[in-house]
């Protein structure tokens, strides 16, 4: 498998639906940064970790700056986490999830809740994050949020 070419047709093919249908510009992103980890998760599995560099130095040539070492990382760890992980609402843009995909499940899993339930934008969920609002929350809370058992919005904590 061309590992390089599937990514490179991955982003064209998603830059080409973003400028025809901006109403699912957002799922189509989504999409594309999904498979272009996983494909970067698997050639990292054949080839080691210094094909990131050399896809990311091929992609800034080929389709202009843009595709840092850091932001391919990106794309393979949303992958990573969200390969196991909760549905992705297409509610929330990837900047959104770039906040949250460092956290553990049960807190991730409270952020997106969150924002998508307060419609918030990306400076006002990392604002909630870097208030610890998650961790402020009483253990019984906590305790339903990752048996995912149902909670009143009372019970969340207010701004």
């Amino acid at each position: 498998m061309n590992y390089y070419k599937e990514i490179k047709e991955q982003i064209i093919n998603n830059e080409v639906t973003k400028k025809v249908k901006d109403y699912s510009k957002n799922k189509s992103d989504l999409n594309t940064y999904y498979n272009v980890g996983k494909l970067l998760a698997e050639a990292g599995k054949h080839y080691g970790e210094g094909i990131i560099k050399e896809y990311s130095i091929k992609l800034s040539n080929e389709l202009g700056k843009g595709y840092t070492q850091s932001r391919l990382r990106y794309f393979r760890r949303f992958y990573l986490v969200f390969s196991k992980c909760p549905t992705l609402s297409d509610e929330l843009s990837y900047s959104h999830y770039c906040e949250i995909i460092w956290y553990e499940e049960a807190k991730m899993n409270y952020y997106i809740e969150i924002a998508i339930k307060e419609k918030l934008s990306v400076r006002e969920l990392r604002t909630k994050i870097k208030n610890q609002e998650y961790e402020r929350l009483p253990e019984e809370i906590k305790a339903k949020l990752i048996n995912k058992e149902e909670y009143k919005v009372d019970d969340l904590i207010k701004n």
